[in-house]
């Protein structure tokens, strides 16, 4: 029996962004021999708190790629209401698919197997460009975006300076 569908699918993404890379990340496997791991590293997006930052993540898909989303994980640190402390992402194309049980997205908003790892980066940094602060990952960090959004930029340039320097 040859290779699964997602690991083929996995493959044909990898080659298409080494083929054609995107501006603002660099994507490629953790280890050769897993195609289901990920590492990619984010740049900041221009004209953001996150300018100049190099912020490294891993993508874990499932064995069910495309039907379910993968898992994505900050490695490194970053200040940001909808990623958690530990650095897992928490944005709606990553969810699983199907209606919300707690009714705060649409079904539509959630995964669908249409999402590569493009659609799924470019979604992470314009979250980065703009925060959701109704639902989020990190509630302190969600609090000084919109309480004190002096210390809000104090933590994230401190992320952003750590990430030069890793």
């Amino acid at each position: 029996m040859g290779e699964p569908q997602s690991a083929l699918l996995l493959r044909k993404q990898l080659a298409e962004l080494n083929k054609n890379p995107v501006e603002g990340f660099s994507a490629g496997l953790i280890d050769d021999n897993d195609i289901f791991k990920w590492e990619v590293l984010i740049i900041g997006p221009p004209d953001t708190l996150y300018e100049g930052g190099f912020f490294k993540a891993h993508l874990i898909f499932p064995r069910e790629y495309p039907l379910r989303p993968p898992k994505m994980k900050f490695i490194t640190d970053i200040w940001h209401p909808n990623i958690e402390k530990n650095g897992d992402v928490c944005i709606s194309i990553l969810h699983e698919p199907g209606d919300d049980k707690w009714g705060y997205e649409k079904a539509s908003e959630r995964w669908l197997p249409v999402h590569t790892v493009e659609t799924i980066l470019i979604s992470v940094i314009s979250m980065l460009a703009d925060p959701n602060d109704e639902s989020p990952a990190n509630v302190d960090a969600a609090k000084d975006w919109r309480e004190d959004y002096n210390i809000f930029k104090k933590k994230v340039a401190r992320c952003v300076r750590r990430s030069q320097e890793e």
